[in-house]
């Protein structure tokens, strides 16, 4: 009984830890697409631009390192959209 019950922890911890492995972001400034039209204007961001948003979080001191697009993505108008999403601004 014992090595049965060894053998359903066992499993349990493999079994939750499967579970807690997220997947990896692919960086493209393309799935940013969503929230161009927030940024370039004064327009609200969409759920769909805040989703991208969040997903591409890792992403952004890659952003802010490539000359062409930091400045879209330190702008005023980028940096209104992400704090209406709940995304902090990194400090790369």
């Amino acid at each position: 009984m014992k090595q049965r019950s060894n053998f359903v922890a066992i499993f349990l911890v493999l079994f939750l830890s499967e579970l807690l492995v997220t997947e990896a972001v692919t960086c493209s400034v393309i799935e940013l697409f969503p929230c161009a039209g927030a940024i370039m204007s004064s327009q609200p961001p969409s759920s769909a631009c805040c989703i991208k948003l969040r997903e591409q979080k890792p992403c952004l001191c890659g952003y802010l390192k490539n000359p062409s697009l930091k400045q879209y993505v330190n702008s005023p108008n980028a940096q209104r959209v992400a704090k209406t999403c709940g995304v902090s601004t990194p400090s790369c």
